[in-house]
């Protein structure tokens, strides 16, 4: 998720340790015991959309479908598969599945769970003419058209199961299934799906807290599905997600006893989160990269251009992101060497042109100068485009600072309001120039960190970057049936994005978070999210 988060390729090895600083960070639901009826209060931000699993590709969003529905499996603290819904999920092949799910499952509506709750909702969101934003994820599976309606290969057998024909096989198939795009939808979702979108109903170990649960730009209310029994059964009563307009203002609601969780420390308090709740903290690392992206349609910076390409190469190069790493976020992020993480099996620090990524003050200027021989940038002043609401704006400063004493040339930040408002610009191609960006993972996979960004028509490419080059070895990659083939070809397409730079990696964040006292059994997982359904309190 467009950090968000969020919503694959490698079922083997996502090694993540943790490497929390607090006390209580690894700790379990096994580990005390607390109010079951307890509300468990935390940070977010106001969702862009409605609440469409298959329309939401943002954290503000995904932290809500994520609790709310059940898909075919879950991921635990580390990343690893394991079955939800699904009973088993099987192929002789790789390429055609057979789905099984457990009986007696239900939505909050009291409606069963069937294999037909899987496939219409997933024919619905492949379907051009919805425009859902994580539609490219059916795209591996055969009667997928970007150009078209979809009839998707997906049969329902019995009520409970269904078979999948994949396009090409794909050994890492079911490790996708976890991502919110893929939950099962009741059939009153058909009925009005705008309604639905302000009212979910779904199947998950939370639930909306009756009409009105959700105010918008304020807060969620979530009660604990009593009829939930996967993997993820909360020990609490439910969640009351608030949303800030600067995590300065959540962080402050910690402090003073108004918020129990918080998943994002602002970068004002790195010098003294650790201090402040010397036994309640956590920086450990997480599935999540950080970027600028300059979109193609970005006068003097169309990237199938010469001109474009060298000023695309000088921005990257006139970043000090050592500095930047160190100062700004005192060590809770450490500088990009690719375009994904280092928690990810496959990850390469080694890739053949990763050295645009360094600073090299000498070199941002003779290019920019080669770039300026082409078109003259003239008085034009290049910006960083960031959402206050998410504690953005020192690193901008910074970054934008290093750029303008490199290149001498005029660069600031441009703030806007929410990250909802900037996403909406984005999608719009209303970008007057660079925008911040990321990605939080939605499983664990470099694929994930791939296709949702650069893939050409993919939802989150909110660059508009396009290579046949490149989606030719995304494509070779998925067709593989080992995890090390898959991610060899992977890092051929990162090596073809360090030549294009649609985005200027920036850094790998760790998830840096703080919790109040009054609760226990806090440990964030592999793509930084608390395991909510974990904590108690009282």
């Amino acid at each position: 998720m467009g950090l968000g988060a969020i919503a694959v390729v490698g079922t083997a090895a996502l090694v993540l340790t943790g490497c929390s600083s607090g006390g209580d960070s690894g700790g379990s639901a096994d580990g005390g015991s607390g109010d079951a009826t307890a509300i468990i209060s935390t940070n977010g931000s106001e969702p862009q959309n409605p609440l469409i699993p298959s329309n939401t590709t943002e954290t503000g969003g995904g932290k809500i479908i994520d609790s709310i529905f059940a898909g075919l499996v879950s991921y635990d603290a580390k990343g690893a598969s394991e079955m939800d819904v699904a009973d088993s999920i099987e192929s002789d092949d790789n390429q055609n599945w057979t789905v099984t799910l457990k009986e007696g499952k239900t939505f909050t509506d009291g409606t069963p769970v069937t294999a037909e709750s899987f496939t219409k909702a997933w024919n619905w969101a492949a379907q051009l003419s919805n425009a859902q934003s994580g539609s490219y994820f059916f795209d591996d599976i055969e009667g997928f058209s970007y150009d078209a309606d979809s009839e998707l290969a997906l049969t329902p057998t019995s009520d409970t199961e269904f078979t999948v024909k994949l396009s090409a096989p794909e050994a890492d198939w079911p490790l996708r299934l976890g991502y919110s795009s893929f939950s099962p939808l009741p059939e009153s979702f058909y009925d009005d799906t705008e309604a639905f979108g302000e009212n979910p109903v779904g199947n998950g170990p939370y639930k909306l807290d009756g009409e009105g649960a959700w105010t918008h730009n304020q807060d969620i209310k979530l009660v604990t599905n009593e009829d939930y029994d996967g993997p993820r059964k909360p020990v609490n009563g439910g969640l009351n997600i608030k949303f800030y307009t600067t995590q300065d203002a959540a962080y402050a609601d910690v402090q003073g006893g108004n918020l129990d969780i918080l998943d994002q420390v602002p970068d004002t308090a790195f010098s003294s989160y650790q201090s402040d709740f010397p036994d309640t903290n956590a920086n450990q690392p997480a599935a999540i990269f950080q970027s600028i992206t300059i979109p193609q349609y970005l006068e003097h910076f169309d990237g199938t251009t010469e001109e474009g390409k060298l000023r695309r190469q000088a921005i990257s190069l006139a970043i000090n992101r050592e500095d930047i790493t160190k100062v700004i976020f005192q060590g809770t992020r450490t500088p990009a060497k690719d375009f994904t993480s280092p928690v990810i099996d496959g990850y390469s620090e080694d890739l053949k042109g990763s050295d645009v990524l360094d600073y090299d003050a000498d070199k941002a200027k003779d290019l920019w100068a080669e770039a300026d021989a082409i078109s003259p940038y003239g008085d034009d002043t290049f910006t960083i485009a960031y959402n206050a609401d998410g504690g953005h704006q020192n690193w901008v400063d910074a970054a934008t600072n290093s750029i303008a004493d490199t290149l001498g040339i005029k660069a600031e930040g441009q703030s806007y309001a929410t990250f909802a408002e900037l996403l909406d610009d984005e999608d719009n191609d209303a970008m007057t120039g660079a925008f911040r960006s990321g990605w939080q993972a939605d499983y664990p996979s470099l694929f994930n960190f791939l296709a949702p960004l650069y893939q050409t028509g993919a939802g989150s490419n909110y660059g508009r970057y396009t290579s046949t080059e490149f989606d030719g070895l995304l494509k070779e990659g998925a067709a593989e049936t080992s995890v090390d083939d898959a991610n060899a070809k992977f890092q051929q397409a990162q090596e073809v994005l360090l030549e294009d730079l649609p985005v200027v990696p920036l850094w790998y964040s760790n998830v840096t978070g703080v919790w109040a006292d009054t609760v226990s059994n806090v440990q964030f997982g592999w793509n930084s999210v608390p395991l909510f359904y974990e904590v108690t309190k009282g």
